[in-house]
């Protein structure tokens, strides 16, 4: 899959996920245990955020300061909004190469839109799961994002953002959803 179909995918895949969030389960806890739902979903809105400042080369500081939002009741009509925007700027990029001033240092446009995917498409997951809902991710997207952390297989349990990392027990032949999870620090 190319990573602008990938992109395309995970955030459909999120959204989708998104639409059966109602506003009585906003309090309820997700697997990413210091977020309820609306932690998390204010958590793509400001990812969201970023990844289309950092495009129209917000400074790292700047990128920063999309840590310090709350969000209310509104969060997941903010939320449908952001990764549209985010959608149509990704689509926009003429030049992947193109330095971004991430928070986590500077990198290709190319990097950020594998974030990004990774990030909606682990995200749609939690979300899914805290609500009781089917996650609806696709094999082939699952295996984009999979490609795009195995390179931090060693260390992901380090790092502090993805849980303890792979569990071990879950071997190369099983579905890419399976590995991904698991890699991520996620236990279905």
């Amino acid at each position: 899959m190319e990573p602008l179909d990938a992109m395309a995918a995970a955030t459909s895949t999120f959204v989708a996920v998104l639409d059966q969030v109602g506003p009585d389960q906003l309090g309820a806890p997700t697997p990413c245990e210091e977020w309820d739902v609306r932690d998390l979903v204010g958590h793509v809105v400001m990812g969201s955020q970023m990844a289309v400042a950092l495009l129209d080369g917000a400074s790292q500081d700047e990128a920063a300061a999309f840590r310090n939002q709350s969000f209310g009741g509104d969060v997941v009509d903010r939320c449908r909004q952001a990764v549209a925007d985010q959608l149509a700027r990704i689509g926009a990029v003429s030049d992947w190469d193109v330095v971004v001033h991430h928070t986590v240092g500077d990198v290709p446009a190319s990097r950020l839109l594998e974030f990004r995917i990774g990030d909606l498409t682990l995200h749609a997951w939690d979300l899914a799961t805290a609500i009781g809902v089917d996650d609806g991710i696709a094999d082939d997207l699952a295996s984009v994002a999979l490609e795009q952390l195995l390179p931090m297989a060693p260390f992901i349990g380090e790092i502090g953002v993805f849980g303890p990392g792979p569990s071990g027990s879950v071997g190369e032949d099983a579905p890419a959803v399976t590995r991904l999870l698991d890699l991520a620090g996620r236990r279905p």
